[in-house]
């Protein structure tokens, strides 16, 4: 029953990730390339931030020659892998966000997408 299903049973495990001082340029190449609108910030495996195709327009026309720290969120919603798809798909629905990274001791495991939660609905029906 999907009532049941934690993040651990939908997240994506194999993620795209961006390295701080990685050049905004660079992190915008890796979500154009794999189609994806955002990639986690981590610094070895430690999740410090969440940079988006919206943050690299808010920044502007020089956003491209910056570095990730310097406009990555860092201020971010993370779960782990027990929480259910209730609580997951609430806090999507209360903020707005479109992925929630999911985090064991302060180390990115995986990410919730918004497409993680339909494919769960999908496969359920």
């Amino acid at each position: 029953m999907i009532r049941k299903l934690r993040a651990r049973d939908i997240m994506l495990r194999d993620v795209i990730v961006s390295h701080p001082d990685d050049l905004v340029a660079a992190a915008n190449l890796k979500m154009v390339r794999a189609n994806v609108g955002g990639v986690p910030v981590v610094e070895g495996d430690k999740l410090v931030g969440l940079i988006t195709h919206r943050d690299i327009l808010l920044a502007g026309g020089e956003a491209l020659k910056l570095r990730v720290k310097d406009i990555m969120s860092q201020d971010l919603v993370v779960i782990d892998e027990e929480t259910p798809i209730s609580r997951i798909s609430r806090i999507m629905a209360d903020t707005g966000y479109q992925r929630i990274p999911v985090v064991r001791d302060g180390r990115l495991v995986g990410l919730i997408t918004q497409s993680c939660i339909i494919k769960a609905l999908a496969d359920y029906l």
